[in-house]
């Protein structure tokens, strides 16, 4: 088990500048990395106050200047609202500046004001997506890249810098849809599990995973798979509960209020179930020493009691089954050809 903390920045009531909560939120990560969290996971979104932090990039670099050994993850890289080769140039470097550090989870996002304010059309999401990360990974580990896709086209293209670590930093998939994993699956990749789904829902979804993980010809081992958690922490049962609900409710609004226009349909809450339910596991620490899927934001307490909580991966790239073949032409052919642990570039290099 590893614990680490999905990084919201959220802004609520606008009660305090707003570099006071870059501040603070840097002050925990600091905290984090003297006290034995393996990874902080810093969240993307943009034109709400909900969570403002438009670039993951921007403060990860600024997260690593400020740490020793804890991992810098995005939670995720939105990448449909990227081109490509600058995602890949800027991660990249991100990596090459932490000393290796980078844990990569992209996304496709779910705020129909970012696809409208982006000129993304929402239909357009799972594709651009898909191609986006395809060239990003081959962007990493091509000398020269040569690609043709459905939206972008490159010739004989050196992408500089590549990433420190080989044959590139770790990668997660955020997926919550039953097709997401699939396709995540079916690819080897392994998945970031969400924060708003039920504890049953996400045995559901982690089961299903796993089936098409296996279907695909992908091993499970020495795979870390992110779940994220909700923990509320109080001194008393009475406040535990009231920061409970309060965060439940925060959580749920920040993925699907009304606000938002989310472009995913559904709700995660249906009509008259208390958000609380959605998260019934309570108990002292002390009784449960195993229930430790938690992501926490608060070291320090200095802004409103926020839940924030995630079980985080370990460094080692996504394992692959072995098998044989031409060079990689495509995503599904590099996937299969990629080795099953990383390390930094110029290590064991001549």
């Amino acid at each position: 088990m590893k614990l680490g903390v999905l990084q919201f920045f959220s802004w609520p009531e606008r009660r305090v500048d707003l570099a006071t909560v870059y501040a603070r939120a840097l002050e925990r990560i600091e905290i984090m990395d003297r006290t034995g969290y393996d990874a902080v996971w810093l969240a993307e979104h943009h034109f709400s106050s909900f969570s403002v932090c438009p670039s993951v990039h921007m403060v990860g670099t600024l997260a690593a200047a400020r740490t020793r050994r804890l991992r810098i993850g995005t939670a995720v890289s939105l990448a449909p609202f990227y081109h490509p080769l600058r995602l890949a140039e800027e991660v990249a470097l991100l990596d090459l500046l932490s000393g290796g550090r980078v844990n990569w989870g992209a996304g496709r996002g779910f705020a129909r004001v970012e696809f409208t304010a982006f000129g993304v059309p929402p239909e357009e999401s799972a594709s651009r997506f898909r191609e986006t990360v395809e060239i990003v990974l081959r962007a990493w580990t091509d000398e020269r890249l040569n690609f043709t896709g459905q939206h972008f086209r490159f010739e004989d293209l050196e992408i500089l810098p590549k990433p420190a670590q080989l044959p590139h930093p770790p990668v997660w998939m955020a997926a919550s849809s039953e097709g997401a994993i699939e396709w995540a699956a079916g690819r080897g990749f392994s998945i970031l599990m969400d924060p708003h789904s039920s504890a049953v829902e996400i045995g559901r979804k982690r089961r299903f995973y796993a089936e098409k993980l296996a279907a695909a010809g992908f091993s499970e081992a020495a795979r870390d798979i992110p779940i994220a958690r909700l923990v509320a922490l109080a001194d008393n049962a009475g406040e535990a509960a009231a920061v409970a609900r309060s965060g439940a409710e925060w959580i749920l609004n920040s993925y699907l209020g009304a606000q938002h226009r989310p472009v995913m349909r559904g709700s995660f809450t249906p009509a008259g179930v208390d958000p609380v339910q959605r998260y019934p596991r309570r108990g002292h620490p002390a009784r449960h020493p195993r229930q430790g899927r938690r992501r926490d934001t608060a070291p320090t307490r200095r802004d409103r009691p926020r839940l924030s909580a995630v079980r985080t991966p370990q460094p080692p790239i996504l394992h692959a089954a072995d098998r044989e073949g031409a060079a990689p032409a495509s995503l599904d052919d590099y996937v299969a050809a990629r080795r099953p642990s990383p390390r930094r570039r110029g290590e064991g290099e001549d």
